[in-house]
């Protein structure tokens, strides 16, 4: 069932993530015994679960949302205790002022959601009256998120450098691919369903260029607060870096696709620019591989010797009538999508 398989992750957290957030819940919970003298130390395991998190800085954010929130939670419940009592009635109302408190002042999910849940907590364990019993609740809440951020920072998370480049050269080569079979479209005859493929390989690049922004932007994440950002902080960049060209050649592949797609005929391949607009595109593949995969990277491909570093302008003939918006365009579309490869401007 379609509903089922959305539970699940395409791919498992690491392990290691799976161990540290065990260790800081048995820490915390026997930090806050020996420190508070509380047999259930419920706040403090379920501070230092959610504390726990891929990166030191989402740690910090959410040791800071969790603490607000038992906060503001375990205030409320202790007020409507002295004055109202625990009764259901008073439960559910709690629910729904902490509830719009957290939308009035814009808090963030994490910390709208603990407010409520803390305030049922204190309410139904029932010493909503005792200020002791509230303040320790509070203490519990730091322990666990003083324990969780000291055990991610202690194990260092790792620094998500090589899952964002290796999705940002997927991209890259894919590009290049889409590149390589718009070349063959112009140099010879095309059916229908040839065309179509053609047509949905280059919509494809879309789920894929989001995929790669998502793991440069978790890789930037990762490198906040982490003891070993400095080491990966270049490479990142240079991914990032990259993935802004990428972002530019996508749109521009897609509307070279949308265009010889609409505009195709058979005649379009006789043309005399065609094979030049061909070649053009083979080049800008063949470059865009060398701006992925610069020289030392081990999986580099040779570099064919007959094919320049770089695209080189071309010199265009008339085309027939019922081709001159398409070649322009074409010309057009290569000419940016040479800028973005090489950093220059041509005037």
């Amino acid at each position: 069932m379609r509903t089922l398989a959305e539970l699940r992750e395409s791919s498992r957290s690491p392990l290691l993530q799976v161990l540290k957030t065990s260790v800081s819940v048995v820490i915390a919970w026997f930090a806050s015994t020996l420190l508070l003298g509380q047999a259930v130390p419920i706040f403090a395991a379920i501070a230092a679960l959610l504390v726990v998190q891929p990166s030191i800085n989402q740690s910090l954010a959410k040791g800071i949302e969790r603490s607000l929130g038992v906060v503001l939670g375990v205030l409320l419940a202790f007020g409507a205790g002295v004055v109202f009592g625990t009764s259901t009635w008073i439960v559910l109302a709690i629910v729904v002022v902490s509830l719009l408190l957290a939308w009035a002042l814009k808090l963030t999910p994490g910390s709208a959601n603990q407010i409520p849940i803390s305030a049922m907590l204190v309410l139904a364990i029932g010493g909503a009256a005792n200020s002791e019993y509230a303040l320790e609740r509070v203490a519990e809440t730091v322990i666990g998120c003083a324990v969780g951020l000291a055990v991610n920072a202690l194990i260092v998370p790792p620094v998500l450098s090589a899952p964002a480049h290796h999705a940002v050269v997927r991209l890259a080569q894919l590009v290049a691919t889409t590149l390589d079979t718009l070349a063959e479209v112009l140099r010879t005859p095309q059916s229908d369903e040839q065309l179509r493929t053609m047509l949905a390989g280059a919509r494809a690049l879309r789920p894929v260029q989001r995929q790669a922004q998502a793991a440069v932007t978790r890789a930037e994440e990762s490198l906040l607060l982490n003891p070993r950002g400095g080491v990966h902080r270049a490479s990142i960049m240079s991914d990032q870096q990259l993935m802004g060209k990428l972002a530019i050649l996508v749109t521009r592949v897609l509307g070279i696709a949308r265009a010889v797609h609409d505009h195709y005929d058979d005649e379009l391949v006789g043309e005399p620019i065609a094979a030049s607009i061909a070649e053009e595109l083979s080049r800008a593949a063949h470059d865009l591989r060398l701006l992925a995969d610069p020289p030392g990277h081990p999986d580099r491909e040779p570099v064919t010797a007959d094919l320049p570093a770089l695209t080189a302008p071309l010199a265009v003939a008339a085309p027939s009538p019922q081709h001159w918006v398409l070649i322009g365009s074409l010309l057009e579309d290569i000419r940016r999508v040479r800028e973005e490869i090489t950093g220059t401007a041509e005037l």
